[in-house]
């Protein structure tokens, strides 16, 4: 059986910029996927992917010329349905044949070719033949149809035939580019398919302006990336061209001087690859005059609008000079050059107009305008928001206020609140600048900066800035406590709001990041250790609210607890771990690290398990009680009477306040080391007392004692969660 390597070229416009990675990755992907499926691709084969703006290809290894023939087994039907007496195939199995394609000219040589085998109770009868394999033009064509039904295209185009322009409303095709070419080579054989009305063979296009020649033709499968870049002046690869792009963005720099810095985001990255076939850097200039407008104004027009490459200093400073990536090399560079720094000089006059502008108005001044901003039809206006998260933020500044009395002076914690006060009210009254209208990405930032101009301070300053963070997972959290309360206060503002109208997120569908919001008030409570109760703040955000919402307090818990236990797990803490800390549902999410590194502690001694297990069992004892009557934790020396359970008793009265004083403290881990010493006791306990003694007396008092126990050994975690 002849193998060859395998490539498939589709030749089209312009393809989506954004779109083109996936769409890439996929083809080949797919089309490797089809193969395997039909035995003309092997498991070892290797589907390489190529993606540039005007084509999709993928080279494919190890692809036979046609597939192994196959042997197939198929049940027909029982035997007593299939033969009559006479040992003659019934009507049912000729017909059942003649499907089938078998010879039924002779019903009694069709009975015989059939196998008989035990099938459950009943022998049942079985058709072997065999399954020809397909050819590789047959089966690469149902390949190449398959997968371009798979493809992520994100929206679909429909176009005529240019051979059948005079048939409208016959020759549509729908793709997501109109297709001009279709290359298939198995070794150096044309593979004679068709796709979206094009027929293969071994010709491409290069680039459109730089190709030696055109069209170009490709000899071997295996020489596709070396003839497009010889010949059509194209790097076929889309990794192998972002990294080409990378190279000359960093030497663009570095020919620059050693202070500069390119700014190179993956998204960029990939969506300049995708707008390229041979790429080259270069350096371009603004006025320096613009740099007095913030400079992430700047970098965001240059990024979105321009797909270019802003330059920094070695203080992270935005410079005047910037890097295009051009798809063209000409001998003079002059002309590209200057045409950038043209296209680029209105965008920057833009945003200094809108930046001047904005500084005209202060954001007080701006405060009333929320009120005609539409917030959510059952929520009110960002103004009515904007009022909650006010009181909201007062709440939580008060609370840490209480927390942190003995720390902060009166005047101290006047002046915090009025500090989060001001820019909680102050926060959302950016989004009426024509900077943040322009472009939305600015918002918070864009407040900070105006802050600033209003003289209000690097106090409120950062806190309006801040409040939206954490924005997504790693980001960095508020820089000072004005702005951690207003980015809580914020944060739950939406949880409590959403909960309370029951606007919750399912299954992928989250629209107003609850999710996100969630993790964000997770991480500033154990990220700042901050000493705020969870259940209290969302008890706290819940009156700003009035009759709009029902109270989803217990809900929105549930989905905070939920949130935490996924990041804990992602952060390497084991389900067991997880679920002993939180089953407790802490308060203080500060302490939950801190109580996972006792419980993992704890868990590495040798009195773990037994420990765990013990837990577990008084856990079952103390609830079929608790179904009877109330256990109370209170114990009668004078009801002890077995030397095991006086034993135990005294090794709690001895152990247990050692173990709450180091829990109070704050030492979770020597308060479980500590308690790890009541193994005998109470292994002894278990041994030789019997809990549920008749007299009801001595039953109280028992179960009293293991309550007791039971209350002091689970204060820092659910250790019964542990046992296996």
């Amino acid at each position: 059986m002849t193998h060859q390597n395998l490539l498939v070229e589709l030749f089209v416009e312009e393809l989506p910029p954004k779109a083109l990675k996936k769409l890439g990755e996929v083809f080949a992907s797919q089309l490797c996927a089809q193969l395997r499926t039909l035995g003309l691709a092997s498991h070892d084969s290797v589907a390489t992917p190529f993606a540039s703006p005007r084509r999709l290809a993928a080279h494919i290894t190890h692809v036979a010329a046609k597939a192994a023939d196959k042997a197939v087994q198929q049940k027909l039907m029982p035997v007593s349905v299939g033969i009559d007496a006479q040992g003659l195939a019934t009507p049912a199995l000729l017909k059942k044949l003649q499907a089938l394609g078998a010879d039924v000219s002779d019903p009694v040589f069709a009975v015989a070719a059939l196998r008989k085998a035990q099938d459950g109770k009943a022998e049942a009868l079985f058709y072997d033949s065999l399954a020809t394999g397909a050819t590789l033009d047959v089966g690469l064509q149902q390949a190449l149809l398959a997968t371009l039904a798979q493809l992520p295209i994100p929206k679909m185009m429909s176009y005529q035939l240019e051979s059948d322009c005079e048939l409208p409303g016959w020759s549509s095709v729908n793709f997501v580019r109109p297709a001009h070419g279709l290359l298939a080579l198995h070794g150096n054989t044309v593979v004679p398919v068709k796709l979206l009305g094009l027929s293969s063979g071994k010709l491409t296009q290069g680039h459109r302006f730089e190709a030696s020649m055109s069209p170009v033709e490709v000899a071997h499968a295996d020489d596709y990336a070396a003839t497009l870049l010889r010949d059509g002046s194209v790097i076929a690869s889309f990794g192998d061209r972002r990294f080409a792009i990378v190279q000359q963005l960093a030497q663009a720099a570095e020919r620059l001087g050693p202070g500069f810095e390119v700014l190179m985001d993956d998204a960029l990255l990939d969506e300049v690859t995708a707008l390229v076939e041979r790429p080259n850097v270069l350096t371009c200039a603004f006025e320096a005059q613009f740099l007095d407008v913030p400079q992430e104004c700047l970098i965001l027009t240059m990024k979105a609008n321009q797909k270019y490459f802003p330059l920094v200093d070695t203080r992270g400073k935005l410079t005047h000079q910037f890097l295009v990536v051009s798809n063209i090399s000409p001998p003079d560079a002059s002309l590209v050059i200057g045409g950038n720094e043209r296209v680029v000089r209105p965008r920057l006059s833009d945003a200094k107009f809108f930046f001047d502008q904005d500084c005209k108005k202060t954001l007080e001044s701006r405060v009333a305008g929320l009120d005609k901003v539409v917030y959510h039809n059952k929520l009110g206006t960002q103004g009515e928001r904007m009022a909650r998260v006010c009181a909201i933020a007062r709440s939580i500044a008060s609370l840490l206020g209480d927390a942190t009395a003995p720390v902060m002076a009166g005047e101290a914690r006047q002046s915090m609140l009025l500090a989060v006060e001001t820019a909680a009210r102050l926060a959302k009254t950016d989004l009426l600048t024509d900077m943040v209208g322009e472009f939305p990405e600015l918002q918070g930032i864009m407040g900070g900066y105006y802050a600033r101009h209003d003289r209000l301070g690097a106090d409120i300053a950062h806190a309006i800035e801040d409040h939206y963070k954490p924005r997504f997972a790693g980001d960095a959290l508020p820089r000072n406590m004005t702005g951690v309360v207003v980015a809580l206060a914020d944060k739950l503002e939406t949880l409590v709001g959403m909960f309370g109208i029951g606007n919750l997120p399912t299954g992928d569908k989250d629209p107003f990041a609850l999710r996100r919001h969630a993790l964000g008030v997770i991480r500033m409570l154990v990220e700042k250790d901050l000493a705020l109760d969870v259940h209290a703040l969302v008890a706290a955000a819940v009156p700003a609210f009035g009759e709009r919402i029902a109270n989803p307090s217990v809900a929105l818990l549930d989905f905070v607890y939920e949130r935490f236990a996924g990041a804990l797990r992602e952060q390497g803490y084991s389900a067991l771990e997880v679920d002993a800390v939180l089953a407790l549902r802490p308060p203080r999410l500060g302490d939950v690290p801190r109580r996972l590194a006792a419980v993992r502690a704890f868990a590495a001694l040798a009195e773990a398990p037994a420990l765990a297990a013990a837990n577990k069992r008084i856990g079952n004892i103390l609830k079929k009680a608790d179904a009877d009557a109330v256990v109370d934790a209170h114990v009668s020396e004078l009801l002890l009477q077995e030397p095991a359970e006086k034993a135990l008793n005294a090794a709690m009265q001895d152990i247990t306040p050692r173990a709450q004083a180091q829990f109070d403290a704050g030492d979770y881990t020597a308060a479980l080391q500590t308690l790890a010493a009541l193994r005998a006791p109470v292994d002894a306990f278990f041994d030789s007392v019997m809990v549920n003694a008749d007299a009801m007396d001595l039953r109280l008092n028992r179960l009293g004692l293991l309550k007791t126990l039971h209350q002091a050994m689970n204060q820092v975690a659910d250790l019964s969660r542990l046992a296996a």
